[in-house]
């Protein structure tokens, strides 16, 4: 007989006429790892949240069942002490504190009235043992990097004697070395008897760690799969997630018609005066019309640096080198000139610098070229909602209308928005930075169907992407950085993932 730690029975929640979940039933069993996965938007979140108190008891229907007995928690802080931890993709951590009172926040080690910080420090240490992580617990929280905040925030569950933790997209902000450590990490705890839930749109982690993985769509269960009959493959989770079958993830465009050079880059280099290095060394590069060029390479080989010194150099760094557009040299000085110019940059973080999260899809799209909706410096709104429209039907934006805030969309959605807004400004090279970071495999689809369909109407576009099958599944020619430098140039035909790894690693 099933031991479950956790049943949660016919979840419903309605958020002002849209229901986000629907008879939900989730159950989760004693011990296991057990992935919660579904396209962007398809209520797994906000089940996590209805869990742990975010949406306290009254607001939604349905019965939470932990340990045996059922659960009415009003806030956050009940479902903590009936042992129930949850870790959010944006850490919640204090940076100008120490790691040890990160730990304890809240949760303070006393004798007496009094904060006993000698303790403290001690069980601070004991914590960060579990987690094996080898940091001086008086370090400050912003001197470490992104894998160890995360490694702090567990050990801030683990000291409140978590008996359920649920991580929302732990792996997200990391690269590869910490994703590893961390779900070798969460192998460990189950070996210890805590049992895990993960949110995660990264199928191949899904396959690795899931003794079972929920998928959830338009706020339904689907179906629980069993790793232990074999269950939990690729092609399996996608057609649950998406409703339907992808043959091929990354579609493949019907004609190539690769024109004349529009962009290149000779001798080009990047001192960023705050660091007090380059971050891009005498990089040579060209981009010709209707051509995908994928940039791979490691966190901190200069590609992020490399696309914002050609899109206006927001950063201000000190170029050298030669900048041809059209044949012709130019120096783009600021983004408003690489914008009039015909160049679009769609950064890797949509939320910090791409979108105005409290404002509504239509502000979001038309920011970027505000001259176009307005007359005598008046935006003219009628116009602007019909250009929003547009944009939202063109790029298949799910949402009630173009009043939606753009914080309350799912990733994949926030994308699109973001793409939409540069799209709007007509450039002829667009550069997409991490165009699929966090978003589900059923929205990277989409997004590769519209880049596709950009680069068939003349568009030309540079792809930066962590992920090795993306930039093999998309590129006509691929780059290869490390060390800000250049390490080889690939057409499609001849690279695989080794010989990007190669490059990636000189």
């Amino acid at each position: 007989m099933s031991d479950y730690i956790l049943e949660m029975n016919r979840i419903s929640k309605e958020f002002t006429g849209v229901k986000a979940l629907s008879d939900v039933t989730f159950k989760v069993e004693r011990g296991e790892i057990h992935c919660l996965i579904g396209e962007n938007g398809a209520g797994k979140s906000t089940l996590m949240k209805v869990l742990s108190g975010v949406y306290p008891h009254g607001t939604y229907s349905g019965d939470i069942v932990f340990e045996g007995s059922v659960q009415n928690f009003g806030k956050i802080s009940d479902s903590v002490k009936t042992g129930i931890a949850i870790i959010y993709q944006e850490l919640a951590l204090f940076p100008d504190l120490t790691v040890y009172e990160n730990i304890f926040a809240g949760n303070e080690v006393k004798r007496g009235a009094l904060v006993d910080w000698n303790q403290t420090i001690v069980q601070a240490k004991q914590m960060l043992q579990k987690v094996k992580l080898n940091v001086n617990p008086e370090t400050l929280i912003k001197e470490l990097g992104v894998g160890k905040q995360q490694l702090v925030e567990i050990a801030k569950a683990l000291s409140k004697n978590v008996k359920l933790l649920i991580l929302d997209e732990p792996t997200a902000a990391l690269n590869e070395n910490d994703s590893e450590n961390l779900l070798e990490l969460l192998r460990e705890l189950k070996n210890q008897g805590i049992t895990c839930i993960m949110i995660s749109h990264k199928l191949k982690e899904v396959i690795a760690i899931a003794d079972k993985a929920t998928v959830l769509r338009d706020g339904r269960t689907i179906c629980t799969l069993d790793a232990s009959k074999g269950e939990i493959s690729e092609s399996i989770i996608i057609k649950n997630m998406v409703g339907r079958e992808i043959d091929d993830i990354y579609p493949k465009r019907a004609n190539k018609a690769i024109g004349k050079t529009i962009l290149e880059v000779k001798k080009w280099s990047a001192h960023d005066p705050q660091l007090g290095r380059q971050v891009v060394k005498e990089v040579n590069l060209h981009v010709k019309k209707g051509e995908i060029v994928g940039i791979a390479g490691l966190m901190g080989s200069g590609r992020t640096e490399l696309a914002l010194s050609i899109f206006g150099n927001p950063k201000s760094y000190k170029l050298q080198g030669e900048l041809l557009l059209d044949g012709i040299p130019r120096t783009i000085k600021h983004p408003s000139e690489a914008i009039k110019a015909g160049i679009a940059y769609v950064t890797e973080d949509r939320k910090g610098d791409g979108l105005f999260l409290i404002q509504d899809i239509k502000s979001n799209v038309t920011a970027a070229n505000l001259r176009a909706i307005s007359s005598s410096g008046v935006i003219n709104v009628n116009e602007e909602v019909k250009v929003a429209n547009q944009y939202k039907n063109n790029l298949n934006v799910k949402a009630p209308s173009v009043e939606q805030i753009v914080g309350n969309l799912s990733g994949g959605n926030q994308q699109k928005v973001s793409l939409g807004k540069w799209l709007f400004v007509g450039p002829k090279l667009l550069i997409l930075d991490e165009p699929t970071r966090g978003i589900d495999v059923g929205a990277k689809f989409e997004i590769y169907t519209i880049m596709n369909k950009l680069i068939d109407e003349g568009m030309s576009i540079i792809m930066i992407s962590s992920e090795l099958g993306e930039v093999l599944g998309m590129s006509d020619r691929i780059y290869v950085m490390a060390e800000g430098r250049i390490k080889g140039e690939l057409s499609i035909d001849e690279a695989d993932q080794e010989k990007i790894m190669q490059y990636a690693t000189q």
